[in-house]
């Protein structure tokens, strides 16, 4: 797909971009449910070790992290920038030169962090970077609450996809991220990323990822049933057609606190659950943290580098 600038006006003026469907205005001004105008805000773009293996190498992931989000889950450990929007007004322009500087940094690839809310300008902007010479694996790094046809912009231009899968329960959904239908529209989109990328494929030399979805499920405090039902689910469906990540990163913060089981962090024997479950039902191709990833030093700062 070729995109011309009218994708901007066409997108940004009445945004249905998400499932919120708030139809916004963002180019006059109005902010949408994700925070955010139509002016692309980043808070940060650099080289990022503390992704899965086969995403970061040895020499770091091209990782943007964009300002806003469309879900606001109340534990998040991007705060700053998803719900605080703190971040640095950057052109499409100015975008793409950053893409191609992480590349000249030796970066595995661009990551793109919560980008779907300004997926239109990114599109443009990678399209420009491309042509100018980028040429390393694109990974589109997002909470899974998306649009099949505004996932479709990126046929073509995204590699990798990074999606999360967080809740199977529509009340835990609900009580964490104000969106119960998440598990139906999370599910549908990791299904859309399939299609566009089809089975995993790593460089046999560096181990890294050049296509595929890798699905990221972040375990809770108190909620080892919830992912039971995710990793079956994930199981029966994809089996190995993808990769899953089963995190044990979960770190309180002062807005998780209105939810009293989620004021602590995951304990030992119950993410051993979660991984036993896991072997049980015959998920092999995956990766797993340890526990010392549940610390404030993985959460990298926001400090507008690289911008």
């Amino acid at each position: 797909m070729i995109f011309n600038p009218d994708i901007v006006q066409n997108y940004m003026s009445d945004c249905t971009l998400c499932p919120r469907k708030c139809h916004a205005n963002r180019l006059d001004g109005q902010k949408g449910y994700c925070g955010q105008s139509a002016e692309l805000t980043a808070a940060r773009a650099a080289l990022h070790f503390w992704e899965e293996p086969c995403i970061s190498g040895t020499q770091g992931s091209g990782t943007v992290f964009f300002s806003g989000c469309n879900l606001r889950c109340v534990f998040c450990q991007n705060h700053d920038i998803s719900v605080g929007n703190y971040g640095s007004k950057i052109s499409e322009n100015r975008l793409a030169e950053i893409f191609l500087e992480l590349q000249e940094k030796g970066a595995a690839n661009i990551n793109l962090v919560t980008a779907g809310h300004f997926l239109p300008q990114v599109c443009l902007a990678l399209q420009a970077a491309k042509e100018d010479g980028l040429s390393i694996p694109i990974v589109y790094n997002t909470g899974s609450y998306e649009e099949i046809s505004t996932l479709r912009l990126l046929e073509g231009l995204a590699d990798i996809y990074l999606p999360d899968l967080k809740y199977y329960s529509t009340e835990l959904s609900t009580a964490c991220s104000q969106a119960p239908d998440y598990f139906v529209k999370a599910s549908a989109a990791i299904g859309e990323m399939l299609r566009q990328t089809g089975k995993p494929v790593f460089d046999s030399a560096t181990g890294l990822m050049k296509r595929g979805v890798l699905v990221r499920h972040l375990v809770l405090p108190g909620h080892v049933g919830d992912s039971k039902k995710i990793l079956r689910y994930l199981h029966e469906v994809y089996g190995n057609d993808i990769y899953v990540s089963i995190m044990n990163q979960y770190t309180p913060v002062t807005s998780s606190a209105q939810l009293s089981e989620l004021s602590r962090r995951v304990a030992d024997d119950e993410y051993a659950r979660v991984l036993d479950f896991a072997e049980r039902i015959g998920i092999e191709q995956g990766f797993l943290q340890e526990s010392s990833s549940a610390e404030e030093c993985f959460i990298p700062p926001f400090n507008g580098e690289g911008l």
